[in-house]
């Protein structure tokens, strides 16, 4: 059992011997024993008596002798972000700086920006800390941290506003005042549910608002009358007329244009006027795109009457293998791929493989057209064409897509030759195109 002191028997704390008054009065310090130097945070802490004492020896070895901030705030059990910010005050005010480091911390923001930080609090209350800030920095040109707004906002108390900057807004007569409050605040930071709690009003019509004005700019802010939106008069016809001068105007551009003149008529309204006009007046509708359409030379009225033959480089390299080549013959009027093959060359011999293929299953073409290689015209590959009754075709230069093949050979490397570049041997890749073809 432990026992308890008696009234006279001193207590010792911290170096420091207590002694208890007999008459049950205060106690008062009656000695002090020497205390044996110590660089533990946990027993310093016991020896000291003011916060500032704490502070100063929590951040000493890193600021007098240059230690590790991260070591001591191992030490410590303090923030090493805490312990850089103390180190720097303490570096740019002295010892004042441990005196009251949140008003020094306080004091780097302009007094411009406090000000402007208290009163967006009196003006809305809800209004967070990190709205706060963003609206500093749209006014300012600089962001302070959401905390810095908070100790400014806990070391200053703000004041009730007998006054607001804008009325709710269905307190404010004319439609252009509402929408230009809106249009204001949105454009100083405040954020859309800030704007609809200040003007009393919901988000859908702040939303509403501010889409108009990104749309219409200043014209959005004018109040356009219901029912005359799709009004048409001799005003709006002859506005239209003029503006159908360019022909490359469209309805959407002339409705854009109109609403300009104070005349709102939706696109469609206004694709109605321009084709009255060009009826009245002669005009031509506008062609859309700057090339006319371009006929292709080798179209086909009928199954197996043309088809189309070339040959593509596949950029995958197989082991042992070399370069590998797609050759493919296609139906211009099924546009169904009639055969195709993989090869390492693109000699003769591979390429007479593919038609032989195709003529066996399907039986000859009356055309066949390809590009100017050579394999495509060589001797004995005209015989060939002679003796099945094939005209041999021929596109012009520089001019690839009069070869129907060519798009087929876009879809091959949009589909298929990711599947080609993963296979590791030339059965894979057999199997890969066997896939495709299929």
């Amino acid at each position: 059992m432990s026992s308890r002191r008696s009234l006279g028997e001193g207590l010792s704390l911290s170096g420091r011997t207590f002694e208890a008054s007999p008459n049950g009065g205060e106690s008062r310090i009656t000695s002090q024993r020497p205390v044996e130097p110590t660089d533990e945070c946990a027993e310093l802490e016991l020896l000291l008596e003011w916060p500032e004492q704490v502070e100063y020896e929590r951040i000493r070895p890193a600021a007098i002798f240059g230690s590790s901030v991260a070591e001591r705030s191992r030490e410590t059990g303090t923030p090493e972000t805490t312990l850089r910010r103390r180190i720097t005050s303490f570096k740019s005010h002295g010892m004042r700086g441990l005196f009251e480091p949140e008003r020094f911390e306080m004091s780097r923001l302009d007094p411009e920006v406090q000000g402007l930080i208290l009163n967006l609090k009196a003006d809305y209350p809800p209004m967070r800390d990190n709205e706060i800030a963003t609206i500093c920095y749209v006014r300012f040109g600089k962001r302070p941290h959401g905390r810095s707004v908070r100790r400014i906002l806990e070391a200053n108390p703000t004041a009730i506003r007998m006054f607001r900057r804008f009325k709710p807004y269905h307190e404010t007569e004319g439609i252009v005042e509402r929408r230009l409050a809106t249009v204001t605040l949105h454009s100083e930071g405040w954020n859309v549910k800030s704007i609809a709690g200040y003007l009393k009003t919901g988000r859908p019509t702040v939303y509403r608002t501010l889409k108009k004005w990104i749309e219409e700019d200043v014209y959005s802010l004018r109040d356009k009358p219901r029912g005359a939106k799709n009004k048409i008069d001799l005003r709006a016809m002859n506005e239209v007329r003029k503006l159908q001068e360019n022909p490359e105007l469209g309805e959407f551009r002339v409705s854009a244009a109109l609403a300009q003149l104070g005349i709102y008529l939706s696109p469609r309204t206004c694709g109605r006027i321009l084709a009255v006009n060009r009826k009245l007046y002669g005009l031509e509708k506008p062609e859309r795109g700057s090339k006319k359409k371009k006929e292709m030379p080798f179209q086909s009225g009928r199954r197996h009457e043309v088809w189309s033959v070339d040959v593509r480089y596949l950029d995958h390299h197989l082991p042992g293998a070399g370069k590998v080549y797609s050759i493919s013959i296609l139906g211009n009027h099924s546009r169904a791929l009639l055969a195709s093959a993989v090869s390492t060359t693109q000699d003769l011999t591979a390429y007479l493989s593919v038609p032989y293929t195709a003529v066996e299953r399907y039986g000859a073409p009356e055309v066949l057209v390809s590009d100017g290689a050579g394999i495509f015209k060589a001797t004995q590959a005209k015989r060939i064409y002679r003796s099945l009754g094939i005209s041999k075709e021929t596109i012009e230069k520089r001019k690839p897509w009069q070869n129907y093949v060519e798009t087929t050979f876009k879809i091959q490397k949009l589909m298929a030759d990711y599947y080609f570049a993963r296979a590791g041997s030339w059965e894979e890749l057999v199997a890969a195109r066997d896939r495709w073809v299929e």
